[in-house]
């Protein structure tokens, strides 16, 4: 479960306040399903940091997991995101000299997990998402959906609580970009935790909870059928 209560974050730039998020309260519950959408400087981006432990409050509560994560040193946070979060960016962040399968083990690596469960959690997540076959191509063997999918394999690998997605089908055509939201999405009703920025109303609307953000500010969130 997440848990904004009262969450605000504030630059400083120029020596004058930037007030990226107001008094932001969010509730989401183990499984769920969340769009969030606004305009380029709405506070999207900064929620999504925020959530993925990338970035602090400056003021407020984000509980996950019944764990108040806003009071945690940045070894804990590291620890937070390492077994909880999973990302997923609209620029895939592989790395080009390893493999498919080397860019999904590499999290496993950071954490020390032995290589033999490394090796078997590598192939059920290639396997979970359609590229078992292509597990030793380097990303500029693969087209652009292929990577999006090593990086949900990658994103999904360690099993974690929820997976962030910032505008996961941004770089996609449109045939590629159905098939990552339909993985990530069958991932979903598995039981992970989906939050997803996205610009396109047509997937923002799929979500089970749409919220929609503007100067800061949580302006609606609603559920259930898109009207």
């Amino acid at each position: 479960m997440i848990r904004l209560e009262q969450v605000s974050r504030t630059f400083h730039v120029g020596g004058r306040p930037v007030h990226a998020l107001r008094d932001v309260d969010l509730l989401l519950e183990d499984g769920d399903y969340v769009s969030i959408m606004g305009p380029s400087g709405s506070g999207k981006s900064t929620m999504l940091n925020l959530l993925g432990c990338l970035d602090r409050a400056t003021s407020g509560t984000y509980t996950l997991d019944g764990q108040d994560v806003s009071a945690l040193d940045d070894a804990a946070l590291t620890q937070v995101r390492r077994h909880k979060i999973g990302f997923v960016f609209q620029s895939f962040h592989l790395v080009p000299r390893m493999t498919a399968a080397g860019n999904v083990e590499l999290p496993m690596v950071f954490a020390g997990v032995e290589r033999a469960e490394r090796r078997n959690r590598v192939a059920w997540a290639l396997e979970a998402v359609g590229l078992g076959e292509r597990s030793t191509h380097r990303p500029e063997q693969l087209s652009g959906g292929e990577r999006q999918r090593v990086a949900i394999a990658r994103a999904v690998v360690m099993h974690p609580s929820v997976v962030l997605a910032d505008e996961p089908t941004g770089n996609l055509d449109t045939k590629s970009g159905a098939e990552v939201i339909s993985i990530l999405e069958r991932m979903n009703a598995e039981g992970l935790t989906l939050a997803l920025v996205t610009h396109n109303p047509q997937i923002a609307d799929r979500a089970r909870r749409r919220v929609r953000m503007h100067d800061g500010r949580i302006v609606t969130n609603s559920t259930g059928p898109a009207t």
